[in-house]
């Protein structure tokens, strides 16, 4: 079982017995791409400020694919010198090292071939909205942190806070 699998039972299992038990769960940051690196690319204070916040931070295994591919592409265009891309990626494995990263499983795949209150939606937005969904936890005790319009729209229309 990969890291990010045992990372997502541990989760759901974790949230299904808080919530059997009454205990008030802290509140989770479903951290999306566009913000990550709004925060390091363009040092979005917003951005920065949710990623230091306390509570819990998770993301999809698809952020760091695509956050990895939009630093190297920040180098390449010369948005970045090669010393800042390698500042990018070091606090990109320090991210990932302080949230909980959820794989792109059957799961969160089948949720992402089915309607969103919004659409039109592209695929990677439904699978980070699938990914927001199965988490677990009850939409009041989660906030979405995003830039991205689609993300953000259907997010608010299934009950998420947004940051």
């Amino acid at each position: 079982m990969t890291r990010t699998a045992t990372i997502a039972r541990k989760t759901i299992a974790k949230n299904l017995s808080a919530r059997r038990s009454g205990i008030p769960r802290p509140t989770t940051t479903y951290i999306e791409t566009s913000a990550l690196l709004a925060a390091l690319l363009e040092q979005d204070i917003a951005a920065q400020q949710m990623l230091r916040a306390p509570g819990r931070r998770v993301t999809s295994a698809l952020t760091f694919a695509e956050a990895n591919r939009g630093v190297v592409r920040a180098r390449v265009t010369g948005r970045l010198t090669a010393i800042q891309e390698r500042r990018a990626i070091q606090a990109l494995e320090t991210f990932a090292a302080r949230c909980d990263v959820v794989g792109i499983a059957a799961p969160v795949l089948e949720r992402a071939g089915r309607p969103f209150p919004i659409e039109p939606i592209r695929t990677l937005d439904a699978i980070r909205l699938a990914t927001v969904e199965l988490l677990g936890d009850q939409p009041q005790f989660v906030t979405v942190l995003t830039r991205n319009t689609k993300v953000r729209d259907n997010a608010r229309a299934l009950g998420f806070a947004i940051a």
